[in-house]
């Protein structure tokens, strides 16, 4: 992990690569300009998803504070990351999706709240930005029913869910 990375926040970053292990991930470190971030995929084909394979990804790294500009950024990074290796899947019959997560020692409001208020969108592909702060494991991301990717909907929550437990589950 990073220097500016706290123990709460490493310790954090840890489980939850032994979570999305514990549930069949594929799951690496790769380093993103001096940052070490956590890569989780899995590939999941479903009937009830008009015969559909969805790629999720989830793509975890260490911050100081979360703020609503940082999760934005790094939540698009984390999309053209998928993007780039998965893109030539997207379409008919494959879907895409990502939760990019910050985990730090602190979260903003206005960062809880934009990871809260729903999920972005591309063409077959969505992201669910998480906000994670590491000592209490308050997490903060959207939960809902999405209009757009709605057949996904409650296979996301309960990844999301697993992956990011809310605190004292």
């Amino acid at each position: 992990m990073d220097k500016a990375a706290t123990e709460p926040v490493r310790a954090y970053l840890t489980a939850t690569g032994e979570r999305l292990r514990a549930d069949g991930c594929e799951v690496r470190t790769e380093d993103w300009g001096g940052v070490p971030v956590l890569i989780g995929h899995r590939g999941d084909f479903r009937m009830r998803w008009m015969a559909t394979k969805l790629h999720l990804f989830t793509v975890a790294a260490p911050a100081t504070v979360v703020t609503a500009d940082a999760l934005r950024e790094f939540s698009a990074t984390a999309m053209d990351y998928v993007l780039a290796r998965k893109g030539q899947l997207r379409g008919f019959q494959n879907g895409v999706a990502v939760f990019p997560a910050l985990v730090g020692s602190q979260v903003e409001p206005a960062a809880s709240a934009w990871a809260q208020g729903g999920q972005q969108v591309k063409f077959a592909a969505l992201s669910r930005p998480v906000a994670v702060e590491a000592r209490s494991a308050t997490v903060s991301a959207f939960r809902g029913k999405p209009v757009l990717g709605f057949i996904y909907a409650a296979h996301l929550r309960s990844k999301l869910n697993a992956y990011f437990p809310a605190a004292g589950a």
